[in-house]
Parts: C-alpha cells; sequence; structure tokens
C-alpha cells in the first residue's frame, strides 16, 4: 500500500483527507404495508363493495349505456368498454372478479351501481398503490360519489393499511381526470411520454400522487367538504392549507 500511496505522489502513512458523507433520505419503518381486500366501504352518500358480476352487471350496464352523449363519452380514455349488451359486460367482469391487482369495487349509490373504481399497482414492500379503473355512469356525475369515492379509497391506504404514496395517472389528453386530480389533493409529477397504447391509440401518461404526510390536510378538506350543505359547499380545494 506504501509503494501504491508514493507512487501517487502521497506520503506513506499520513492518513488519506476524509470524505465528506454522501446525503441520504432519512430512515423509514420496514414494516410493510398491508394489500388491499375485497369489503365494503360504507360512506355518506355511497359505498364501495367487492365485485359481483352476477348482482352487478346489469344495473351497471343501464346505468353506464343510457344512449347519452356523457355515457358514450365516459369511455373514451378507458383500456375497455362501452359494452354492446349487458351479457358482454358480465363477461368482461367475471374475468376481473379474481382480480387481486387491481382490486375492483364497484360503487353503489342511493339508487345502485353507478361506476367503478380499482386499487391498483400494489407494492406493499414500498408501500405505495395507486387508484385507477375510475369510471362513472352519467347520473353520478356532478354529484358527490367521485370525491367521496376517493376519500374513502385515500382512507384505506393511508390509515388502514398503512401506504406512504397512493398514485392517480391518467392519459394526458384526459383534461378531466388530471383536473378531478388536482382538485382532490394530488401532486402532479410529470409525463411519461410514449407509456402505453390503449385501444390501439399512443397514450402520454399525466402522473400524480400524494404522500402519508398530506394526507391529513386532505382527510379534514374531505371531512368538511362532505359534512356541508350541497349547496353552501366551498371548493374542496380551498379546504386544504
Amino acid at each position: 500500500m506504501a509503494v501504491i500511496r508514493a507512487q501517487m505522489g502521497q506520503t506513506p502513512g499520513v492518513d488519506e483527507p476524509k470524505q465528506p458523507e454522501l446525503p441520504v433520505g432519512p430512515e423509514v419503518p420496514r414494516a410493510p404495508a398491508s394489500a388491499p381486500r375485497a369489503r365494503r366501504i360504507d360512506g355518506r352518500y355511497i359505498a364501495l363493495e367487492p365485485l359481483d358480476p352476477a348482482a352487478h352487471a346489469g344495473p351497471l350496464w343501464r346505468a353506464a349505456h343510457d344512449g347519452s352523449a356523457e355515457a358514450d363519452r365516459a369511455w373514451t380514455y378507458m383500456g375497455y368498454g362501452p359494452f354492446a349488451e349487458p351479457a358482454e359486460m358480465r363477461s368482461w367482469l367475471e374475468g376481473l372478479e379474481g382480480s387481486d391487482d387491481p382490486l375492483f369495487l364497484v360503487v353503489e349509490g342511493p339508487s345502485g351501481p353507478v361506476g367503478m373504481a380499482a386499487f391498483m399497482n400494489v407494492d406493499t414492500a414500498m408501500r405505495r398503490i395507486e387508484l385507477g379503473n375510475i369510471w362513472y355512469a352519467p347520473v353520478a356525475l356532478r354529484t358527490e360519489a367521485n370525491t367521496e369515492t376517493v376519500a374513502l379509497m385515500l382512507a384505506e391506504a393511508f390509515d388502514r393499511l398503512g401506504y406512504r404514496r397512493v398514485e392517480w395517472k391518467c392519459d394526458a389528453l384526459n383534461e378531466r381526470s388530471r383536473a378531478a386530480a388536482i382538485r382532490l389533493g394530488f401532486t402532479f409529477e410529470g409525463v411519461f411520454r410514449q407509456h402505453m397504447v390503449i385501444k390501439g391509440r399512443h397514450r402520454d401518461t399525466a402522473w400524480y400522487a400524494m404522500i402519508d404526510t398530506e394526507w391529513p390536510a386532505a382527510r379534514k378538506a374531505f371531512e368538511r367538504w362532505l359534512d356541508a350543505e350541497p349547496d353552501e359547499r366551498p371548493p374542496l380545494a380551498s379546504l386544504r392549507p
């Protein structure tokens, strides 16, 4: 070693300068998050129910295929749908029933099923999870359905299952979904270019996320918004600091 140091111009026996420590992130508890499971989650205006193709296919098809232009638009950015008849939708739902990632839930409104949502891209070790495959029938638009669906799923992910990060991704051209992500408290993180091919078409994916330190303020905002009288509600974003 002394010979090598001498060849490199260093004096044998003299300690080398101490290198500064490189920055690292704070330590994180090692306990993993829990995987989501199919169970009923009740809210004020809607409930999230485990998928039952036999019970849900007919009502979901009728709600989501009412012949309106809004119903047709609901499927524009989805990787599936619309469905020609209830039997076709039931066959699709039966293919989802045993999946735990994505784990599909049915959004049940006061008069029956009005949409679907899923926990997906589940990573219990890294404690991150995504909310996706979210769609609603026209009857649920501009109601409390989406706000409460997301609030219930975020509470499940952060409070009950122990995740540190919840993601929201959508087609970068889907302005409605992008606006919803911001309104609901997710932070825009960038666009993954040429990320997917959906229904034979190019898709850039807009990426959003909420982390556990942001959840307490978001939870209070959701609670205040849902508790308020519908005609007296301020914008949801105004209820967050």
